[in-house]
């Protein structure tokens, strides 16, 4: 069975770097806004009986979030066998219980539209806190690809004598894993409370900082100041900056300079996000989740 890639605006490089990864065509999505703010779409490729593939760089999903629906159910309408997404970066985790009476737990929300969309979902690295799979929000099939593999690859190829460093408590399922690839010691800052307004961050094991070079680790760089933080305790620890990397590059403005500016050697991101700073590719990783999906009997969900 044949497959097309199709991309949302935004995310053409990655759909074009895909789809010979997956054996398959890359299709066409004509895209324009009308002078009232509605959204043209036109898939512009034959998907008749095809898989079709739907890649989506969810950056700023609001102003996207209609798009998928609308590609998807005129994918349908066009004869497509099966839609899937790809979405390597997952939006509205955050949001994933009701902390005041009335908050919509937009997490749900969001996965109920996306499960009557596609037949499955492909991302990487979603930020699950609360939930413990993606199976709890998606009622659709959904493969989670770890980033591991391919920041491990990188810093292999990259850093001599690495120690990988997460700053905070939520980081340590990421940093381990890394560091076990790796074959490098990892650790996570503690941070000890002094008080209201006061925070003291240390190394557990302070020995580990002799003679390697740290490597701060995290699954998103929004504002950037918890990992500002980091970086200039790490740097006090190892006297040498640390090497930043974000799996997803959600930069708010100036968020890269304030990690500059605090001492990091270099900040860069897995390509989950387009972004200047990716260096590190993680399509090989998501083609090879997405392929045994191509053509399977997922179950079809009605759009």
């Amino acid at each position: 069975m044949s497959a097309v890639v199709l991309a949302l605006p935004g995310a053409e490089a990655l759909a074009a770097a895909l789809a010979p990864q997956l054996g398959a065509q890359a299709g066409s999505v004509e895209f324009r806004r009308f002078p009232d703010g509605e959204s043209y779409y036109r898939i512009a490729s034959d998907v008749q009986d095809c898989d079709v593939v739907l890649v989506a760089a969810l950056r700023d999903p609001d102003r996207l979030a209609l798009g998928l629906w609308y590609v998807a159910d005129t994918a349908r309408e066009m004869g497509a066998r099966r839609v899937g997404l790809v979405a390597p970066y997952l939006p509205y985790m955050r949001q994933d219980a009701r902390f005041h009476p009335g908050e919509a737990v937009t997490s749900r929300s969001f996965g109920r539209f996306v499960s009557q969309a596609f037949d499955w979902l492909v991302t990487v690295d979603p930020h699950l806190h609360r939930y413990p799979t993606l199976d709890i929000v998606y009622s659709i099939p959904s493969v989670v690809v770890p980033s591991a593999a391919a920041v491990a690859r990188w810093v292999q190829a990259h850093v001599a004598q690495p120690v990988v460093i997460g700053p905070d408590g939520e980081s340590e399922q990421w940093t381990g894993d890394v560091a076990r690839r790796v074959g490098c010691p990892s650790q996570v800052l503690a941070k000890t409370r002094l008080g209201d307004r006061h925070v003291e961050v240390s190394l557990p094991e302070p020995g580990l900082a002799q003679g390697r070079q740290p490597v701060l680790l995290d699954d998103i760089i929004s504002s950037g100041h918890t990992m500002a933080e980091a970086v200039r305790h790490v740097r006090s620890a190892f006297g040498v900056g640390p090497v930043c990397i974000g799996v997803h590059a959600l930069f708010a403005p100036q968020a890269r300079e304030l990690l500059l500016a605090a001492g990091a050697r270099q900040v860069l991101t897995c390509n989950t996000v387009p972004d200047a700073s990716n260096a590190i590719d993680v399509l090989p990783d998501i083609a090879a989740a997405v392929r045994p999906l191509l053509g399977s009997r997922a179950t079809q969900a009605g759009v």
